[in-house]
């Protein structure tokens, strides 16, 4: 739907999208800043497309924000003293029944080169081109495992995944993409990284799955730099190519999985949720003196504690009051409804809107049922478990047929396209686009005057719930992989883009 765009609706529509602006979850909250390394940055779970794998889930946890792809020479290794966590609900009370424990340990070689008759330790993580799992020429190696709990995940019952080959429960990181030259070419990279996705025995499976984790290309899209500039944008503007993406030039690091549905789902509830975590020990301390080696300048104990969470995208940017944004990364679903309840029934941005602009009415049904049920519920015979705890977490309805590649829609379930976001949420989806239609009302309109889709509102509860708003930044799945894990391969670390001739630089 198009409408004449006025100034008055840009100021209002200014509010909503500052607070999305920094993407989906980076440097969402105050602590995190200081600790990139267990920055959640975006969660994505999808049936595979992949021909032949629409039996399984493919679930993606990426981290570690805003990465130049030359940010060397340590480049973006995840931190040996963190837990990284995927947890599944599959009964839909809110409270994890699997969860997916990584764990990082680097190593160095100390790789030497002798000057002048002595044997010097190289100040690089590479000592020449890298090909293969661990080769000599690569100083670090990252490496990492993964434990499957069942139950609650401190007190449930722990077991290894391990390499279907073989049974090594210790899984080969690939380095990042330190550069063209060092993996022989531009496809080099892919060729290195792709010898990194392993086929996995999970205990209690009898089908294995896959595992990657490795640098990608930032999968996430949004004019971010025109939406701190006051908004200068049209937000009524084209939805595709309006604006430039400005996470274009970024890499990510990703935990990937591909698990079989059956193996995720309880037997009678196809509907899984899923959120990710990071944790710190409580206690660190400095050394003091010289640290002795790699990752050894400071010492971590106690018990571990939640410092970043993410489901389903903007929820801390575009709900979450700045006060609590640290209290909401160290939370749990369950107690969402007790601890952030009116920031969902009784958001401030719409109130905030209509105090400053009393002519552009926010919608008017409080309590909020129609974010409640997006953000804490899901959709009713979409992505709705039969019996659900109100508690923040992406849904996934795994009985719903996989949109083939070429196919899918990136507004998701508001274009008829039912395995989109937010039934779960596949790379190419407009999240961007679809929570600032969301927020200002979108599914009281959608649902009709019936209310069709159960959300406790109609049409006329949100005058501004039908405009298409958008940032101007739309990817397609064209954009992304066919394959296991779909996000393509990182950015070379010899990327510099050239300033095109006569440019003037202050």
């Amino acid at each position: 739907m198009k409408m004449k765009f006025t100034p008055l609706t840009k100021a209002c529509i200014l509010l909503v999208a500052a607070s999305s602006a920094m993407a989906s979850s980076h440097r969402e909250a105050p602590f995190i800043t200081g600790n990139p390394k267990v920055d959640a940055t975006d969660l994505y779970m999808f049936r595979s497309y992949e021909a032949g794998r629409s039996a399984f889930v493919t679930i993606l946890a990426n981290y570690q924000p805003f990465q130049d792809p030359q940010g060397g020479p340590n480049f973006y290794m995840f931190d040996p003293n963190a837990l990284y966590e995927i947890h599944i609900d599959n009964v839909g009370d809110g409270v994890e029944k699997l969860t997916y424990q990584f764990r990082f340990t680097n190593t160095s070689k100390a790789t030497p080169l002798t000057v002048g008759g002595k044997a010097v330790k190289i100040p690089l993580i590479n000592s020449g081109t890298i090909a293969g799992v661990n080769p000599a020429s690569l100083n670090v190696r990252e490496t990492f495992t993964i434990d499957l709990v069942r139950g609650t995940r401190r007190g449930g019952s722990r077991s290894s995944i391990t390499n279907a080959a073989g049974g090594a429960a210790v899984f080969d990181k690939p380095v990042d993409n330190i550069g063209d030259k060092v993996f022989g070419g531009p496809t080099g990279y892919a060729i290195y990284a792709n010898q990194h996705i392993y086929n996995v025995t999970i205990p209690g499976c009898a089908v294995p799955g896959k595992v990657f984790v490795g640098q990608r290309k930032e999968p996430f899209y949004i004019a971010v730099g025109k939406a701190f500039d006051l908004f200068n944008l049209n937000p009524l503007g084209p939805e595709v190519g309006g604006n430039n993406n400005d996470l274009e030039g970024k890499n990510v690091s990703t935990l990937a999985m591909e698990v079989p549905i059956s193996c995720l789902t309880n037997g009678s509830e196809p509907v899984i949720g899923a959120y990710t975590t990071a944790s710190l020990h409580q206690g660190r301390l400095l050394n003091g003196s010289p640290a002795t080696g790699l990752n050894k300048s400071t010492r971590h104990g106690g018990a571990w504690t939640q410092v970043s969470r993410l489901g389903m995208p903007l929820v801390n940017e575009l709900i979450i009051g700045i006060d609590d944004k640290d209290k909401f990364n160290a939370s749990k679903p369950k107690d969402d409804v007790a601890n952030f309840a009116d920031y969902v029934t009784n958001p401030v941005l719409p109130a905030l809107i209509q105090s400053l602009f009393p002519s552009a009415v926010a919608p008017t049904n409080f309590p909020r049922t129609d974010l409640v049920t997006v953000f804490l519920k899901g959709i009713k015979g979409v992505n709705q478990p039969a019996t659900v705890v109100a508690s923040e977490m992406l849904r996934l309805n795994t009985s719903i047929p996989v949109t083939a590649a070429g196919s899918q829609n990136p507004l998701g379930v508001a274009a008829g396209d039912k395995a989109g976001f937010p039934n779960g949420r596949r790379p190419a989806d407009d999240v961007v686009d679809l929570s600032l239609r969301v927020a200002m009302g979108a599914l009281c309109v959608l649902t009709g005057p019936t209310d069709t889709l159960n959300v406790g509102c109609k049409p006329s509860d949100a005058p501004a719930g039908g405009l298409a708003l958008t940032d101007g930044v739309r990817k397609t799945d064209a954009n992304f992989g066919l394959t296991f894990p779909y996000l393509t391969t990182p950015l070379p670390g010899n990327f510099n883009p050239v300033a095109p001739a006569g440019t003037v630089f202050p």
